[in-house]
């Protein structure tokens, strides 16, 4: 599998992931439970798995090889993708701290706009990824990089992300989707 594949699977994880998210905000909105608890799991979530893997991949290590290849990173498509994880990042550290108050209407209110916020964009982000990066990184890295990508991936999940997180995060991930079907 190529690096970009992997990282189009994770893609998918984290979209599964939106999906609750949207469902627990919109049940918030319409006066419905605010489930601080699925909140505060998904801020984890996006903090570790989306943002310090995933996207770890991408700027230590993808980015790093496609700017080697010529790519700009002042302008073009891995600018965006930066400003973009910088954004995420910001509404991501709003629901953390958010899912954490006593809820109130003010609470209530701002974790919907930020979580809402948030996978509007992420969801227009993974599409620019999937259809206009990825295929630019397959087109430019040659194998000796794609290996080198490989071999760097591994890394992050053992040294970063340690045994056996992926699977807790499946896990959680399968008892949002059957609180929020």
């Amino acid at each position: 599998m190529k690096p970009t594949e992997e990282l189009m699977e994770e893609h998918r994880v984290i979209e599964r992931v939106l999906a609750v998210v949207e469902k627990a905000t919109e049940r918030a909105e319409s006066g419905g439970e605010l489930d601080v608890d699925l909140f505060r799991g998904a801020a984890d979530f996006f903090r570790n798995f989306a943002d310090m893997c995933h996207h770890g991949k991408e700027e230590r290590l993808l980015f790093q090889k496609m700017v080697a290849r010529g790519v700009s990173s002042e302008t073009g498509p891995i600018a965006v993708m930066l400003h973009e994880h910088e954004d995420g990042r910001a509404h991501v550290r709003a629901i953390g701290k958010l899912a954490d108050k006593p809820v109130d209407e003010y609470v209530r209110k701002e974790l919907a706009r930020h979580s809402r916020e948030y996978f509007e964009m992420l969801r227009v982000h993974i599409q620019k990824e999937d259809k206009i990066l990825y295929p630019i990184a397959d087109k430019i890295l040659t194998g000796a990089d794609q290996d080198e990508l490989e071999r760097g991936f591994a890394d992050i999940e053992e040294k970063i992300m340690g045994p056996g997180v992926h699977e807790k995060y499946h896990r959680m991930i399968e008892e949002y989707e059957e609180k929020y079907p």
